[in-house]
């Protein structure tokens, strides 16, 4: 068992004479992990965090329990990593009929497979030099299976090539070139070196597959790009014309499917590049199950939820962010100025007693007192706020070659977060960069928000680790790094990979085809041509609908469906507006916003579309879908 986060910050034994040594050693030849920070950056805000850190919490009450981490071996790591990935059914009691697993190993890319093959061959041997008893498949069994499942699909490619039809205008948006690999997928080779206005980030093709495209293009040489605030490439999402697919837009079930995906492709993109993630997990400690400071997000949440309904961030988080935001963003140095420690454990305790009660003032709280309550809450957390199973993954991310690559690791790592710590994340980024908007006044920089804010979501690394100075520089200047990137990119951060939300369309299809089956089989038994019968009856409805026209609904809005002609310009804001215009009564109160168009059936569970969303392609790609117009789910 090691420490993970101590509750002990006099634990962290790093002096203050250690880290002015290390402040005076900069400029100093860095590797390119640490190419986001400037050349000639002082370190001065991130060391004198970690002492405000250290005073605060010598004011603070003792005696809170240190999370710890279990250490597995690797077998039983591979294990927890096989059923996190969805692949449970590969190993164990249930081996013996690995069907599911199959069908979805199908839909795997080149590098996902491997990355998967990986660790049930580690799970394999570890069972097997434990004698257990139960089926152990062999992992050659299993892909030999998977490979005959993808010869036996309809078009003969593998899941990168899903949706023909919504790949038709990627050659229009992308000129680069691409080469092919084992004459299937296409990989487009995008320069690291374009201008920083046109680097665009390409979603529809696997992340460990483009990386190791670009391993083979570069050979031996890795790509470096000087990031500095200024230097740091301008990234975008190219447009989609079958709309771009946010976290919160999907139904949980595909969530859920997604989440197993985006797993194994981090997996494999770590894989590629060489960088090692080993997922941890926290032995359950008894932790407080009432308050604020020191209680778990979901607790938390479900005592807000009890006063605010459908409450997603802590009441207490919003407002000590309210209170920050009335006392002006222009305020210089917010953030960096420490408020004073014993009034902190004074507005702590009444806090803890009064803020439920609605009896707290919160004219009392001075604006740097706010904003060290904030920070005093990230680290107080019981688990920290990018997940301890994770948290370490985020780390690695400063190791990756390219700052493309280090963005697809922080996409997946951002979809892999709990819903309560993912949230609260999005509150936090978008309320820092308000901040850095007002740097010109408060002279908070990006740069300067990431060192401050580093150490709080971060320190628990180097607590009660002894290492070298030139460690300790690392460790700072790395998770520095990382949470500048995650401030700089934050709206490209929560958008699904189309690759992946087609990966999610085709484990449905097959899903489906399986469905069929069973039901045939059951009909069959039953001597009852039911099949038959649904055949004839859609058949019917299907006449009802002319060719190149969709039926909208609204059901919580209108008793009647609207029928929309199919053009090669509609999009899903016009299908909206059209609505909107013609219907009377409570559509008529509805503003743009309020109200979004839904894809839902067929190859997706459902999907909520953007309003720049062509629906003639995206019909294409999913003509079983049904069209319905409602609220987004909270």
């Amino acid at each position: 068992m090691t420490i993970y986060q101590s509750r002990r910050y006099g634990q962290y034994t790093m002096n203050q004479e250690s880290s002015t040594k290390v402040k005076e050693r900069l400029p100093f030849d860095r590797s390119g992990s640490q190419d986001s920070l400037d050349e000639v950056l002082s370190m001065e805000d991130y060391w004198t965090e970690l002492e405000n850190i250290k005073k605060s919490h010598e004011n603070r009450q003792e005696g809170q329990e240190a999370v710890v981490v279990k250490e597995p071996d690797e077998g039983e790591l591979e294990e927890e990593w096989l059923k996190e990935a969805g692949l449970s059914n590969l190993f164990g009691e249930s081996a013996d009929d690995p069907q599911d697993s199959i069908a979805f190993l199908a839909t795997l890319t080149r590098t996902q497979a491997a990355a998967v093959q990986k660790r049930v061959e580690t799970v394999s041997q570890t069972l097997r030099k434990k004698n257990k008893q139960h089926h152990i498949p062999d992992v050659r069994d299993i892909f030999a299976q998977q490979r005959e499942a993808r010869e036996k699909s309809p078009d003969g490619s593998e899941s990168q090539s899903i949706g023909t039809n919504e790949n038709k205008s990627q050659g229009k948006e992308d000129q680069t070139s691409s080469v092919a690999v084992e004459n299937k997928e296409l990989i487009p080779r995008v320069p690291e070196d374009a201008p920083a206005s046109e680097t665009d980030i390409n979603l529809e093709v696997s992340f460990a597959e483009q990386a190791v495209n670009q391993k083979e293009l570069n050979k031996e040489r890795m790509p470096k790009i000087r990031g500095n605030d200024a230097s740091l490439p301008s990234f975008r999402l190219p447009k989609d014309k079958t709309g771009t697919t946010k976290i919160g837009d999907l139904a949980p079930q595909d969530m859920k499917k997604v989440c197993h995906l985006a797993l194994i492709e981090l997996t494999a993109l770590y894989d590629v590049l060489g960088v090692e993630l080993k997922q941890q997990k926290a032995v359950k400690i008894k932790t407080k199950d009432s308050g604020l400071f020191g209680v778990p997000l979901t607790t938390l949440l479900e005592q807000d939820q009890r006063k605010v309904p459908g409450t997603r961030i802590p009441l207490i988080f919003q407002n000590l962010i309210s209170r920050i935001e009335e006392g002006g963003l222009e305020t210089e140095g917010l953030l960096r100025i420490p408020g004073a420690a014993m009034r902190i454990k004074n507005l702590c305790q009444e806090l803890e007693m009064k803020f439920y009660e609605g009896t707290f003032n919160w004219e009392s709280v001075k604006q740097h007192d706010a904003a060290s309550l904030l920070k005093l809450f990230l680290r107080e957390l019981p688990q920290p706020l990018l997940s301890v199973e994770y948290l370490k993954a985020f780390q690695a991310v400063q190791n990756l070659p390219t700052k493309k690559e280090q963005l697809q690791a922080l996409n997946l790592l951002v979809i892999l977060l709990p819903d309560a710590n993912r949230d609260t994340l999005k509150a936090l980024l978008e309320f820092l960069q308000r901040i850095i908007d007002n740097k010109e006044k408060n002279k908070m920089t990006v740069v300067n928000v990431a060192m401050v804010m580093a150490p709080n979501l971060f320190m628990c690394h180097t607590l009660g680790l002894k290492s070298s100075e030139q460690r300790e520089f690392e460790m700072a200047a790395g998770t520095a790094s990382v949470m500048h990137l995650l401030i700089k990119y934050q709206k490209l951060l929560w958008t699904i990979p189309k690759f992946i939300v087609n990966q999610v369309r085709k484990q449905n299809t097959e899903n489906q085809k399986k469905e069929r089956r069973a039901m045939k089989k059951l009909l069959k038994k039953m001597a009852y041509d039911r099949e038959k019968h649904e055949k004839q009856e859609k058949a019917a409805n299907d006449a009802d609908v002319p060719q190149g026209v969709i039926r909208v609904q609204a059901p919580h809005l209108s008793k009647v469906s609207m029928a929309i002609q199919l053009t090669e310009e509609l999009k899903a804001s016009d299908v909206l507006a059209r609505f909107l215009s013609q219907e009377s009564g409570v559509a008529q109160t509805l503003k743009k916003g309020e109200i979004f168009l839904y894809e839902i059936g067929g190859n997706i569970g459902e999907r909520c579309l953007d309003d720049d969303t062509y629906m003639k392609d995206l019909y294409q790609l999913n003509p079983n879908a049904e069209w319905v117009i409602k609220s987004k789910r909270r």
